[in-house]
């Protein structure tokens, strides 16, 4: 039985997929400690994990960060990335290693499994010398010689002038992203770390094990993809709120018409950005559009509902998606991933955060289309909605996505590495001691 310390950023999105490897872990007989905030403690008690809250570390509302972390007021876009990675990831890394640090003193742990953002579990793993895994919860960012740098939504150029522009946008990397390294190099510091050499964009992956969520056919090919990454699949459905399914549920076991799904994930949920503009595209087509505001406490909208239209806060997506024809997101990883194991094509509406870079990877797999926009006009839903179900290839590279996506059982992967990883560890004479 292994000793495993899990950490999650406290955001919903990341809660559902490291859930489902903590219940892996426990099902499989291990001692399973969980590091997170306070609201989503719950979740993993409920399974039978320990729980270890952000002390040192800010307990925010994922809700409404600004309280917490006023340089996020007002940023939309490429600056609401930066700021949120600075700020919220990044700023809070030495204050998180501090709680876990705290924790091995009480019981030090076998290993540590975190999601790819919790960068305060990599200095924890410095401090204590103990093994890291890292479970990639959102699409690999890591640099590569061959592409443009990760998160920009860029695609892999063709051609010699293709290759240059990628080759500029790298040397350009490092001074968009002055302000991060040099958070990074600030936090390391404060965990009296010594500022290495490896680079920032390194921090953020084990040099060890990187279980990666989704599928290869979603990555773009490249020659220098680090050997520890292995691709695991799905890990979960995104959340759905308890309690008795919608009086309308029964409308979609034989519907009478085609179902298109219309989500806003769970984070920015401004209804106006994405569902308005999709319910003033389908509210007059011959389709049946079921709507997930994020927001379980809240599925109201603020404007008029087409007759076509059914709307819930929060919905079982493996009691729905098998229904669903076309799906119409705003990008988030784990609602793409679940839409794509149903074979399902996707619209997507990439506007900040990873979701550019989500949408760019879906329409580079020939999987659906981008929108190119987080707040699409009505127009440009529609015509990617038309796109999707008037050109059959779609369809059929969503249905091979689903495939290979079936070959994976996620959770109980990432369990197997790790123990093969401290087997290996255990059988080369590392780590058999804990400090």
């Amino acid at each position: 039985m292994a000793d495993v310390m899990i950490a999650v950023m406290p955001f919903i999105g990341h809660v559902a997929p490291v859930a489902a490897v903590a219940r892996a872990f426990l099902a499989d007989g291990h001692a399973v400690r969980v590091y997170t905030g306070s609201a989503h403690a719950p979740v993993f008690a409920g399974l039978g994990a320990e729980i270890v809250l952000w002390n040192a570390a800010p307990d925010f509302d994922e809700h409404d960060l600004a309280p917490t972390f006023p340089a996020l007021r007002g940023r939309r876009g490429p600056r609401q990335l930066l700021a949120n990675v600075e700020h919220v990831f990044i700023r809070t890394a030495a204050a998180q290693s501090d709680d876990l640090v705290a924790a091995w003193a009480e019981r030090p742990w076998d290993v540590i499994v975190a999601d790819n953002l919790s960068l305060g579990a990599r200095l924890a793993s410095e401090r204590t010398a103990s093994p890291w895994v890292t479970v990639a919860i959102v699409p690999l960012a890591i640099p590569s010689r061959e592409l443009p740098p990760p998160s920009l939504g860029i695609p892999p150029a063709r051609g010699p002038v293709g290759r240059l522009r990628d080759a500029a946008l790298r040397r350009l990397l490092p001074l968009a992203t002055r302000g991060m390294r040099s958070a990074y190099r600030e936090q390391r510091e404060l965990c009296g770390l010594p500022v290495v050499e490896r680079s920032f964009d390194d921090a953020w992956y084990s040099p060890d094990l990187v279980c990666a969520s989704g599928a290869p056919e979603l990555e773009y090919p490249r020659a220098d993809l680090p050997e520890q990454v292995v691709f695991v699949g799905a890990l979960a459905t995104p959340p759905r709120a308890t309690g008795e399914l919608p009086a309308w549920w029964p409308e979609l076991v034989e519907p009478a018409a085609s179902v298109v799904h219309v989500t806003q994930g769970t984070l920015n949920v401004d209804p106006h950005d994405l569902i308005e503009p999709a319910m003033s595209a389908l509210g007059r087509q011959d389709v049946t559009v079921v709507v997930t505001t994020g927001r379980p406490d809240a599925p109201e909208l603020p404007f008029p509902v087409p007759p076509n239209a059914r709307v819930a806060g929060l919905l079982p997506y493996g009691e729905l998606l098998p229904h669903v024809d076309v799906m119409i997101t705003n990008g988030g990883w784990g609602g793409v991933l679940a839409g794509l194991a149903h074979g399902i094509p996707l619209v997507v509406a990439g506007g900040d955060l990873d979701k550019p870079e989500i949408a760019a990877r879906v329409a580079w797999a020939g999987a659906g289309v981008s929108l190119r926009t987080g707040t699409p006009s009505a127009r440009r839903v529609l015509d990617g909605w038309r796109r999707v179900t008037s050109t059959p290839s779609y369809r059929e590279n969503a249905r091979r996505i689903a495939a290979s996506l079936a070959g994976h059982d996620g959770p109980a992967e990432v369990v197997a590495h790790t123990l093969a990883l401290l087997a290996t560890r255990s059988g080369t004479g590392r780590n058999d001691e804990k400090p």
